[in-house]
């Protein structure tokens, strides 16, 4: 059975770092006239690193049925874990570095260790701030979140 496929888009920000933080996420289901859903959302005390997985992991949690995923990101850090199978290692060693130290965002990368077995996704690295429109899309819709929750909370 051939599952839908379905492109993501997403980016984190956070200022300062840490600091407030927000992610935003674009789905478009080529297979429905390229519909478009988006997401986003914001987190006081957080890390730019926790924002990028954050919107990944909650664009996977979005999809209604399992689906052949071709998500987009410009964190090296997130794509890297997945295609250079850091993953895999830190699984082995009870989520420890190599350092012997907690993996930081053991948290979300269990989450999204969960979403891959729901989803076949293919990790995608895109250069940030270079003109890529849905790219460009996702990290306002990050900072504009990360905006509105600082001006709620006075900051």
């Amino acid at each position: 059975m051939t599952l839908p496929l379905v492109h993501i888009y997403c980016d984190g920000a956070c200022s300062p770092n840490p600091g407030i933080g927000g992610w935003g996420s674009i789905l478009v289901s080529p297979a429905h006239g390229h519909a478009r859903k988006e997401l986003s959302g914001a987190e006081p005390g957080t890390t730019n690193n926790r924002m990028e997985l954050t919107a990944a992991l909650m664009a996977l949690r979005a999809l209604k049925s399992p689906c052949q995923v071709q998500l987009f990101t410009d964190s090296q850090y997130v794509r890297n874990a997945f295609q250079e199978k850091w993953l895999d290692k830190w699984q082995r060693t009870g989520w420890k570095t190599a350092g012997r130290q907690p993996v930081q965002n053991a948290d979300l990368w269990q989450a999204l260790l969960e979403q891959t077995r729901v989803h076949q996704v293919s990790w995608n690295w895109v250069r940030g701030h270079s003109g890529h429109v849905e790219n460009e899309r996702a990290d306002a819709m990050a900072v504009a979140a990360r905006l509105a929750l600082a001006a709620k909370l006075g900051r």
